[in-house]
């Protein structure tokens, strides 16, 4: 067998663990050995006739689903069609009023406990209370041993690499921008104002987490 199959085995066995652990904490849970796999579920999970919102996720993309919404008519609050950053405000706002959110993760514990870090706290608000469900799609490269090191690997690599992609403009410049992981710093630029461990899903099933055994975003 070649080596990429040894890590598909390994994925599927670590990845039914992880989704009997994150039921036990009473999320809806699924593991698929392909990204196009997690995506059909996905679709499959959305009503079509209510309205959708989505946080910052490479994985969402990545996977093909923010594309998928975006070109089959679905309702949709999309921040990106804002004007002006008032008209943003407004629309960030009005994402935590939507049916369905869809979010990645920095990290999750081979436990079954999420860990994602924000900067103003609109995916971690959507995450936590208003959308009716939320449906992280997640690689299993975001999966570690324990919850300290999602925690750790959340701070120093996530976040620093999340502040590659959005100080490109040049009008944030923090510690882990300019030296590759976390400083714990307190600059006004910093991403990582919240830091949210979520240990259980309630209401139940509320929060839907898809596990494929393809990596996805950072």
């Amino acid at each position: 067998m070649s080596d990429n199959m040894y890590q598909k085995q390994r994925n599927k066995k670590l990845g039914d663990r992880v989704v009997n652990e994150l039921k036990k904490r009473y999320f809806d849970a699924y593991y698929f050995d392909s990204a196009k796999e997690a995506l059909e579920k996905a679709i499959e999970l959305i009503p079509h006739d209510k309205t959708i919102a989505w946080g910052g996720s490479m994985s969402i993309i990545e996977c093909g689903l923010l594309d998928h919404i975006l070109k089959n008519d679905y309702k949709v609050i999309n921040r990106d069609t804002a004007r002006n950053q008032e008209e943003k405000d407004l629309l960030l706002k009005q994402s935590l009023t939507s049916y369905t959110y869809l979010m990645g993760t920095n990290a999750i514990s081979e436990q079954g406990e999420l860990v994602n870090i924000d900067c103003i706290g609109n995916r971690t608000a959507a995450l936590m209370f208003g959308p009716e469900q939320v449906i992280i799609i997640s690689g299993m490269n975001k999966v570690m041993p324990t919850l300290d090191s999602a925690v750790k690997r959340a701070r120093n690599y996530a976040a620093p690499t999340n502040m590659q992609r959005v100080a490109g403009s040049g009008l944030r410049q923090t510690p882990c921008y300019s030296m590759g992981s976390c400083f714990d710093c307190v600059s006004k630029d910093s991403i990582c104002s919240h830091i949210v461990i979520t240990r259980l899903c309630n209401p139940v099933k509320r929060i839907k987490v898809i596990l494929t055994g393809e990596s996805l975003g950072f």
